[in-house]
């Protein structure tokens, strides 16, 4: 499984997807849940760590890849959108 350096600490290569339709979404988080994390976007995509994908087409849910996700998308799902300036 592939990881990315990140300072003295070491993280998964993580990927954005989306799910054909709320159906198909909710039945892939029911099955990622508790075997992989990742987050939820408001915009409907999903962070996943690389491996969940091959998980998912072995359980036949489809999916599409957005692609790889940078360090700072990553931070910004934790964190939540950037305060306004004042």
């Amino acid at each position: 499984m592939p990881f990315i350096a990140i300072g003295p600490y070491y993280q998964f290569a993580m990927v954005t997807i989306t799910f054909p339709d709320r159906e198909t979404e909710k039945r892939a988080l029911a099955f990622l849940l508790g075997r992989f994390s990742g987050s939820v976007l408001r915009s409907g995509e999903h962070i996943v760590p690389e491996a969940a994908l091959e998980a998912l087409a072995e359980q036949n849910i489809p999916f599409s890849v957005i692609g790889r996700t940078t360090y700072e998308q990553q931070m910004a799902a934790i964190r939540g959108p950037a305060p306004t300036s004042v």
